[in-house]
C-alpha cells in the first residue's frame, strides 16, 4: 500500500495511514471495525491506492484522483465514491447521495454486511475511470 503525507494532520507529523489507524483506534466499536474492514477491501483491490487525511479528519482513498473516502458519523459509515454517479452497480450497493451528477455512497449502519465482491468491483471501476 502506498503512503503519502497528505491532507491536514493537526500538525503533529503522523502519516495518514497513522491518523487513519487512529481513527479506527479511538471510535473503538462497530464504525472503527467497519472502518478498518472497507479499509481492508480498498487497499486489496487496489494495492498502488494512496492513502490521504483531507478535510479534517477524512480518510481519503486515491489513485490518478479520489477513488472514495469513509466518513463516520454516530449511525453509520459513509463511503462516497467520488465519480460514482459513472460507475455501474449492478449489485445496487449505492444508497446514499443518490440524486447528484457525480458521487454515489453507500451508507453501513451497525450490524451491516459488506458484499466484498460487489464492493471490490466498485473500487476496480473506480480506478480504472481514474485512469482512463
Amino acid at each position: 500500500m502506498a503512503k503519502r503525507t497528505s491532507g491536514s494532520d493537526g500538525g503533529r507529523g503522523d502519516s495518514p495511514s497513522q491518523l487513519i489507524d487512529a481513527r479506527i483506534e479511538e471510535l473503538g466499536d462497530w464504525r472503527g471495525e467497519m472502518l478498518a474492514r472497507i479499509r481492508a477491501l480498498v487497499t486489496q483491490a487496489d494495492p498502488d491506492v494512496v492513502e490521504e487525511w483531507k478535510w479534517r479528519g477524512v480518510p481519503v482513498w486515491s489513485h490518478d484522483g479520489m477513488v472514495c473516502t469513509g466518513e463516520t458519523y454516530k449511525n453509520a459509515v459513509k463511503v462516497t465514491f467520488a465519480k460514482g454517479a459513472s460507475l455501474d452497480d449492478p449489485a445496487g450497493l449505492f444508497n446514499s447521495s443518490l440524486g447528484g451528477n457525480t458521487r454515489r455512497a453507500i451508507d453501513f449502519h451497525e450490524g451491516d454486511t459488506v458484499d466484498e465482491k460487489a464492493f471490490q468491483a466498485l473500487v476496480h471501476a473506480a480506478v480504472a475511470l481514474n485512469t482512463s
